[in-house]
């Protein structure tokens, strides 16, 4: 029986394709990069993203190509790449970011088109649906994780089209995987519940102090140190996922580890409370679509009720300084990807977005806000009278928006 066969089939009867169970995300990314992109291929995505999928990308021997998006959500807008853009790329990612989807059925058309694949992240997006089909059915292929739902911190899915292609990504993912360590299953399963714990007791404010002043955390600002001569000198062996993984592996250290039935258990477990977990996002949802720091793309997504988002992307004044006050009211807010990809890495590493301002501005303003916690940012933002930011108009050049060093957040 193939590894993690009893999870992958829990997938398959949610999202009705067939599905290959990964430790992490990351690395059913990986897999469908390797599987669908020749090395040296171009890949169009958006700036506005996790750092570790950057370095999931370089990994496997692409070019990234940064896409402009839309100052309302952070996703590309594919009315905005140029032509000649759309006939350089070899294959298009998604992001899905926070859950509110990319435009899936415009981009699936233009791929059709170019006959290159659209390969979907859906890491926040294991809720979302479009015109009531779930995201992860759109493209070629799509990376789902469960360590960003029903708090299990470990475990994701490679969705594809048929089982002969299951098939020969788990050949694929188990020369990936790395041996299983009875240390690694026990904190793997004991993280959860201590996070739990740290929140029910109300100790998040003194415990992420503590983890800050003992610099316990691998991110001493928003994104990782990119360590830019290393990197380059990766970039010789790629693709390779050995030769990135000090920087994949940030935030997951066992994201390619093969779990052993302990982890594999409570996942299934967790997996089985995924519709309750939803559930709860919806209402935190429709809480938080309510409120003036709210984007209109998700008013307008809440009109067909609201959506079970992964975060609410608020958008804020002096976000940077807010994040690090909202801590004293119990809140850490972490997955806030600024500044964009290509002001992160430069041109060595990525191609840049031919118009980054929209980028810029809905980075440097986005508050990622938990959905299972609403009431409570919600009180703390009132009491620390957030102002709502408004993009300028597109007619208006955007201000390139220069952010004092960030509060250290954890993602």
């Amino acid at each position: 029986m193939p590894y993690g066969s009893r999870l992958a089939a829990m997938m398959t009867r949610r999202i009705g394709r067939e599905c290959v169970y990964t430790p992490s995300a990351r690395l059913a990314l990986y897999l469908a990069l390797r599987r669908w992109c020749r090395p040296g291929a171009r890949v169009l995505m958006s700036p506005v993203n996790d750092d570790v999928i950057l370095f999931v990308v370089l990994a496997a021997g692409l070019r990234p190509v940064q896409a402009p998006v839309s100052r309302w959500d952070g996703n590309i807008d594919p009315s905005a790449v140029p032509e000649s853009t759309w006939r350089d790329v070899d294959a298009v990612l998604t992001t899905n970011l926070y859950g509110l989807p990319d435009r899936v059925v415009e981009l699936r058309r233009r791929c059709d088109q170019l006959g290159i694949p659209l390969i979907e992240d859906a890491a926040h997006a294991i809720g979302t649906h479009v015109d009531g089909q779930p995201i992860g059915t759109f493209g070629t292929a799509a990376a789902f994780s469960l360590s960003k739902h029903v708090a299990a911190m470990a475990g994701g899915f490679l969705v594809v089209e048929d089982a002969r292609t299951r098939r020969e990504l788990e050949l694929l993912r188990d020369d990936l995987l790395t041996p299983r360590r009875l240390r690694d299953d026990l904190t793997t399963t004991l993280r959860p519940l201590a996070r739990s714990a740290v929140r029910t007791l109300h100790l998040v404010r003194p415990v992420w102090r503590t983890m800050q002043r003992l610099n316990l955390l691998e991110r001493d600002e928003f994104r990782m140190a990119l360590h830019a001569p290393r990197l380059a000198g990766s970039a010789r062996q790629a693709p390779s996922l050995t030769a990135y993984e000090p920087w994949v592996r940030v935030d997951l250290h066992g994201f390619r580890s093969r779990h052993g039935a302990l982890v594999r258990g409570q996942l299934e477990l967790r997996m089985a409370l995924l519709d309750g977990d939803l559930a709860r996002r919806r209402a935190g949802v429709s809480l938080l679509s309510g409120t003036t720091w709210a984007t209109p793309a998700l008013r307008e997504r809440a009109g067909d009720g609201p959506p079970s988002l992964f975060r609410v992307p608020l958008l804020v004044h002096d976000r940077d300084a807010l994040l690090g006050r909202l801590v004293n009211h119990g809140v850490v807010a972490g997955y806030v990807y600024d500044p964009p990809l290509d002001d992160y890495a430069g041109a060595e590493f990525v191609e840049p977005s031919p118009d980054p301002s929209a980028a810029r501005w809905f980075a440097a303003h986005t508050l990622p806000a938990d959905p299972l916690l609403a009431r409570r940012i919600m009180n703390a933002l009132t009491r620390e009278r957030a102002i709502p930011a408004h993009p300028p108009l597109p007619t208006t050049p955007l201000l390139d928006t220069t952010t004092t060093p960030p509060t250290p957040l954890g993602q």
